[in-house]
């Protein structure tokens, strides 16, 4: 088993990171990166402007889709040496649709500790406001990028009887907005959320026949979480 968290000198840190507003950074959060000897991050572009806000200067390791495999176990080996790393993505929860997993896999294959530093999460944010039933869900995740993938999950889970949440890109919304109202039907309530905690923040909830007309009239740009209520559900 794992020692006890207040003994902890080296382990591996899943810490979250605003998916908008950088106030919503926690100060465990600020102070495990301050305490850190390395973050592993998915863009150090992104991560460096965050640690500016911060007032920190850390080394900051480049972990993402294309390296993720390569460098888990080299980065499991440096904490095993005796290192704090932690690991950070864009924005949210590392290893919830973002680089992580493999990471986490490979300490826990060693026995080395990690933990969790919770926080920001688009998909528990847009359906603690979204008004879909919240008690059960099934995350989804990113769907494949072809139509016909699209419309086969949509079809399997027609009759799912509890909340399905998933992410969708700006490249894609428009055509699975089409595909949902085809298959799913006018009257399935959805929430489709967009830019969450920014400015322009935007929740479109209600019958698909109601939220595609508003959905059209509106900027496609960014990342969309999409909720799907089950089928019975009325708002």
């Amino acid at each position: 088993m794992d020692k006890p968290q207040e003994d902890r000198k080296t382990a591996v840190y899943v810490v979250a990171t605003p998916i908008g507003n950088l106030a919503d950074i926690s100060q465990r959060a600020k102070e495990t990166l301050a305490e850190c000897d390395m973050i592993a991050c998915e863009d150090t572009r992104t991560s460096m402007h965050l640690l500016q806000h911060l007032g920190l200067q850390k080394k900051l390791i480049p972990y993402h889709e294309h390296n993720e495999s390569k460098l888990a176990e080299i980065l499991a080996e440096t904490v095993a040496s005796g290192k704090k790393l932690a690991i950070i993505s864009d924005a949210g929860t590392p290893a919830i649709s973002d680089p992580g997993f493999r990471l986490v896999r490979e300490c826990r294959r060693r026995k080395i500790p990690v933990i969790p530093i919770p926080g920001p999460c688009a998909m528990i944010s847009a359906l603690s406001a979204s008004g879909l039933p919240s008690d059960r869900f099934f995350y989804a995740g990113f769907l494949p990028p072809k139509s016909a993938a699209r419309e086969r999950f949509l079809n399997e889970n027609l009759h799912y009887p509890h909340s399905i949440i998933l992410y969708e890109s700006c490249h894609r919304i428009e055509k699975f907005m089409a595909e949902m109202l085809s298959i799913l039907g006018e009257n399935r309530v959805v929430c489709i959320a967009k830019e969450l905690t920014k400015f322009y923040e935007t929740f479109l909830v209600g019958p698909l026949s109601e939220v595609s007309k508003s959905f059209k009239n509106m900027s496609h740009k960014g990342e969309f979480v999409v909720i799907i209520a089950p089928a019975d559900y009325v708002l």
